[in-house]
């Protein structure tokens, strides 16, 4: 975090493309730490039936950011200019950097235990810091290496980091499909294109305030399953929230002629941000379920397939849209979520036997938990 803070001082001083190239590339892969460490440390801090709330709100902050972005930074770049961006990006970001260095609680603890140390003359004094033992190989095997291997052999995660990255490729050609349509489209400023991002950001607080409903659900069959459910069933809000993408997506698709007003487009906003949260949530919940002391690992691995994707779609988008018009580019993607919403419905009927011939996954036979088919619904 800190090397992302110091590389966006260049980005909001940059004379020429090729600085803002190389600063922004490595601004991509200091950020990452973050986007791919925070789930599997949610899942060290909680237990299964705690997190539902923790987890949501972390399923919905990768959502709401992206979409609250444009809003805020088209009437910045309205009134100040694009390399303010940088500078309020520099400030937000640096904050929390303070936060979590001075709060980080093995630091503070190995200060303590350091002062403990100086003062008393006595040794034993250690934190977890001081008495790890692993060497660099480990270290590498087990957070650079595993991630990679558990996405090309694990079914769950292969498929799981796909559909994420759908959703988030999705989002990502909003910001440059949302130009061609408002701006190009109907004339808009680029301040009032921002707004249009509105609708999705209202949708995944929406899908945020479920989150209490879907974790009373997971409770209510946890205790159907004697406290050992398997992780199938967090998919159950994935099968609900899955039809929302698709149907906002064409929604949205079919209200973007230049001659039609801006309503429909955003009501198209409110499904979508609402599926984003509830398919998010349910996807990290299952992986951390299916995969435990992997979780991280697994967790890392969806991050990097969706992130990739999510870049990669703003190369293409604005020629797709040219090219095939508003209307069938915004379907063309609608069907590729509309097809993405058979896999809750694969994992939800065979993931339990897919676990449990998978060398990495966790299975009921771990902990003799009970097949999804063994209760019936209610």
């Amino acid at each position: 975090l800190f090397f992302a803070i110091v590389f966006l001082i260049p980005c909001a001083i940059a004379k020429n493309i090729q600085t803002l190239l190389v600063c922004r590339a490595i601004d991509g892969i200091a950020f990452s730490a973050p986007m791919t460490v925070v789930g599997g440390t949610l899942a060290d801090i909680w237990r299964a039936e705690e997190r539902g709330m923790a987890m949501a709100t972390f399923s919905a902050a990768p959502f709401l950011g992206p979409v609250i972005g444009p809003v805020v930074g088209g009437f910045l770049s309205d009134a100040k200019g694009w390399k303010w961006l940088y500078w309020l990006q520099l400030i937000l970001a640096g904050v929390v950097w303070i936060a979590i260095t001075f709060t980080y609680p093995a630091r503070i603890l190995a200060q303590k235990a350091a002062g403990l140390r100086k003062d008393t003359g006595d040794q034993p004094y250690t934190s977890i810091i001081d008495v790890r033992t692993e060497s660099f190989a480990s270290y590498l095997g087990a957070y650079l290496i595993r991630p990679f291997r558990l996405l090309f052999t694990e079914l769950i995660v292969s498929l799981v980091s796909l559909y994420m990255s759908v959703l988030y490729g999705v989002l990502y050609m909003f910001f440059v499909s949302f130009p061609v349509i408002f701006q190009e489209g109907k004339g808009y400023t680029a301040g009032i294109t921002g707004l249009m991002f509105l609708p999705v950001a209202i949708g995944c607080g929406i899908g945020l305030l479920f989150a209490p409903l879907i974790n009373q659900d997971y409770l209510t069959q946890r205790a159907k399953y004697r406290g050992m459910p398997p992780a199938e069933i967090r998919l159950r809000s994935m099968m609900i929230g899955c039809w929302s993408l698709p149907i906002g997506l064409f929604i949205t698709a079919w209200t973007s002629y230049p001659h039609l007003s801006w309503v429909g487009l955003a009501l198209g906003g409110l499904p979508m941000g609402f599926g984003f949260v509830l398919l998010y949530n349910s996807a990290n919940n299952y992986i951390v379920d299916s995969y435990q002391h992997l979780a991280a690992s697994a967790l890392a691995a969806k991050t990097l397939v969706r992130s990739l994707y999510g870049a990669g779609t703003v190369l293409f988008t604005v020629q797709m849209y040219h090219k095939l018009g508003s209307q069938w580019a915004g379907s063309l993607v609608a069907f590729i979520s509309l097809g993405c919403c058979g896999i809750p419905f694969l994992f939800y009927n065979y993931g339990a036997a897919i676990r449990k011939h998978s060398k990495y996954a966790y299975s009921g036979e771990d902990e003799e938990q009970g097949d999804i088919s063994d209760v019936a619904e209610k």
